[in-house]
């Protein structure tokens, strides 16, 4: 057995997530010897470099952050055979003290999928491992000679046996992965004995491979979680009354909560409570999911309650004592990622910015708090402390906060408070549709509900306002799973219209669904919606052979009184609604002449005399994503665009990004203008992994201008936003 030789190094800059308090205790409390944390094993990739093992850590089993700058906790030149290591398994051992980890002996940029060897490793400290090659054909060449994949071992102790057991897949020749296991010796530096087959699949699933196995015991059964290839691929469950024999298939069906390509399932149960977690690799979508259940049969998607400031692939999650996870940041904590958060009820969380590099930390807060005797309330991991505590003044600009490691010494950051106005609306929320309701005198905005894996919402909610600042939640007014019969996902960009027939006012609100177009009437702004039970678009225009039928846009002429629907996604196409407001005067279909800019959003105002057309260019994933504009002497006129159109872009010097799909309010009887939009969540959008930035977008307010000749003078986004309309 040979020592592993530990680097070290410093932390870069790092973003804050926005997580719950309870992932930090108190900065002077510390933490005891019961298991009141978690470490999360994980390596990041295929290239070069990602092939290492990697710690996070989590005080409450959802929010996890990197250790060493996510950097490798142990070089896989040292370790392993090929250079690259995978899919790392973490135990605490039957002692209580000795830890356990095996691994994936892989560099895929060599190997390809092929490989030989597995790492076994063994510690006290959770800091200094040793380790152990087993190369399979090697060791047994009679029997095992022409294994070439030998993937994701796991480990665990058989108190039956009094050893422990790892199990992992191998592949033999052209026959399917097989999951097999061998116990440790005891030195843990090899395996007894040749490896044997341990779950045998049903004899009609016998030819496809199955990999990732991942047992856990529960109420006398072990259950054996593992990716099977047979029927829909995914992660399948088989249950035995032993550990190394008779497990049995409980269904063929998946008993992950997907329906993309997963692997990897580890599974843990949280430290205070009877919960179990799932979680599991995304590895075609490059993210991970959790799920929870008590029965270990049935679970739910927990993705909303998680967070992570990396990005794992396959990996385990184990929990740890206070004393581990401060041993822990006392060798791998950094001043450029403090793991620290600001927990007061009076922030706007997800917008707190920790600057590393900078050693700065802004704390955005809602409206009305007073700076002159604000408490950020900074929470801790065990191993580090804040001062000064309590409420400070923060009207006269920053102020210093000591950090201290325990072992490391002393960090100031400066810190900075504000009243910021943007985002207006608290969470993720995107495609914002903003109206005066003359019936109530109040704003709303109609948005698309955010934060869903792409774009896979299926709710609409409304918020109203008496000033465009202070914004109520008013609930959800259309939900597609209960509410539409016609499509139940994708709930995307609705647009509203109030309008008053027979004295009467009706509110009709035009909705995507599944890319197309339906819409919903109501008697009040808030709803109750009432489908009118089919799709109003759900065709292609005028020969148009790409794009989708989403992002409707409804504008009534006041010269008229005339309403059209306008619509669109690579092509815009707009059409007069008929009076009943839920049909369309085909007669009027129209394509609109627009130019390579257009992506999607359009939204048309009128001002003295001009119908301007806005819309959104680029893809709404992209940072780059902005709003122009053309104009146009009538609703369904022949457009202009302007040399200079650009209404909103992002602003990299503020790291504002992604500003599109707007819609604009005049304030009643004024010239007064403001634009609606929505931006990247800040500050950690433009940093997530393939562009779910673009599904994890916030809403904002700011002034829209124009100039003498009546051109939209370009609007420079704010985290202040604007001051209360009256």
């Amino acid at each position: 057995m040979k020592p592993v030789n530990q680097f070290f190094l410093s932390f870069a800059a790092a973003f804050l997530l926005s997580v719950t308090s309870i992932f930090f205790s108190s900065c002077s409390k510390p933490l005891d010897e019961q298991k009141e944390a978690y470490l999360f094993a994980y390596f990041t990739g295929n290239d070069p470099g990602e092939e290492a093992i990697r710690y996070a850590i989590s005080t409450d089993g959802y929010n996890y952050r990197a250790l060493n700058d996510n950097q490798p906790i142990v070089d896989s030149k040292e370790i392993s055979t090929s250079g690259g290591v995978r899919d790392p398994h973490i135990l605490r051992g039957a002692d209580g003290k000795t830890f356990y980890m095996v691994a994936t002996d892989l560099y895929v940029p060599e190997q390809g999928w092929n490989n030989f060897a597995m790492i076994l490793m063994k510690s006290t400290d959770l800091i200094s491992w040793e380790s152990t090659v087993v190369n399979i054909p090697e060791t047994y060449p009679n029997d095992l000679g022409d294994v070439h994949r030998v993937w994701a071992p796991q480990t665990i102790y058989d108190e039956v046996a009094g050893k422990y057991m790892i199990y992992f897949s191998m592949k033999q020749g052209d026959n399917p992965d097989i999951i097999y296991y061998a116990y440790a010796n005891n030195d843990f530096t090899g395996l007894e004995t040749a490896p044997k087959q341990l779950y045998f699949p049903p004899v009609e699933s016998n030819t496809k491979a199955c990999i990732d196995g991942d047992i856990i015991p529960f109420e006398g059964k072990f259950y054996l979680f593992h990716k099977a290839e047979d029927g829909d691929p995914g992660i399948k469950l088989a249950i035995s009354d032993k550990l190394t024999e008779g497990y049995e298939l409980v269904s063929d069906k998946r008993i992950d909560c997907q329906t993309k390509p997963v692997e990897g399932s580890g599974i843990f149960k949280m430290n205070s409570s009877d919960e179990y977690i799932l979680m599991y690799d995304m590895y075609t979508s490059g993210r991970y999911e959790f799920t929870k259940s008590t029965d270990l049969k049935s679970f739910s998607v927990i993705d909303e309650d998680v967070s992570m400031n990396f990005h794992p692939r396959h990996g385990t999650v184990m929990p740890i004592t206070g004393k581990e996870l401060k041993r822990l940041v006392s060798k791998w904590g950094s001043f450029d990622d403090l793991l620290v958060e600001a927990t007061s009820p009076e922030l706007k969380k997800l917008n707190v910015d920790i600057k590393g590099d900078a050693k700065t930390i802004h704390l955005p807060v809602k409206r009305g708090v007073d700076l002159a005797n604000f408490d950020p309330q900074f929470k801790c991991v065990a191993g580090i402390t804040a001062t000064p505590e309590g409420p400070q003044n923060f009207t006269s600009g920053a102020l210093d906060y000591t950090f201290t490691i325990a072992g490391k010494g002393d960090v100031i950051y400066a810190v900075t408070a504000s009243e910021d106005h943007n985002p207006v609306l608290e969470g993720y929320y995107a495609d914002p549709d903003v109206l005066y309701a003359e019936k109530t005198g109040k704003y709303y905005i109609y948005p698309t509900t955010d934060g869903f894996d792409s774009w896979s919402g299926y709710y609409f909610k409304v918020f109203s306002s008496d000033n465009l600042v202070d914004w109520t939640d008013e609930g959800t007014i259309l939900d597609l799973h209960k509410d539409v019969t016609w499509a139940n996902r994708n709930a995307w960009a609705p647009c509203i219209v109030e309008k008053k027939i027979d004295g009467e006012y009706k509110y009709f609100y035009y909705f995507t669904a599944a890319q197309t177009i339906g819409v919903a009437v109501a008697d009040n702004p808030t709803g109750p919606f009432v489908d009118s039970g089919k799709a109003l678009v759900d065709f292609k225009t005028l020969g148009v052979d790409r794009g989708q039928e989403i992002d409707p846009d409804v504008f009534t002429d006041p010269k008229t009184g005339k309403s059209y629907l306008y619509w669109g996604n690579g092509y815009m196409a707009g059409a007069e609604l008929n009076d009943d407001m839920i049909s369309l005067n085909m007669k009027t279909l129209k394509q609109f002449n627009i130019d390579g800019t257009y992506r999607e959003g359009t939204y048309v105002i009128y001002r003295e005399g001009t119908y301007y057309f806005m819309w959104s260019e680029d893809d709404t994933r992209s940072p780059n994503y902005k709003v122009r504009y053309g104009t146009s002497d009538s609703p369904m006129g022949t457009l202009t665009i302007p040399e200079h159109n650009i209404v909103v872009k992002g602003d990299p010097e503020t790291g504002i990004f992604a500003t599109g799909h707007n819609s604009a309010i005049q304030i009643p009887g004024t010239d007064d203008w403001y634009l609606v939009y929505h931006r990247f969540t800040y500050p950690k959008g433009v940093d997530m992994p393939r562009g779910s930035g673009g599904f994890h977008r916030e809403v904002c307010i700011d002034r829209l201008n124009f100039d003498v000749d009546g051109n939209i003078l370009e609007v420079k986004p704010t985290f202040k936003g604007i001051d209360s309309v009256n």
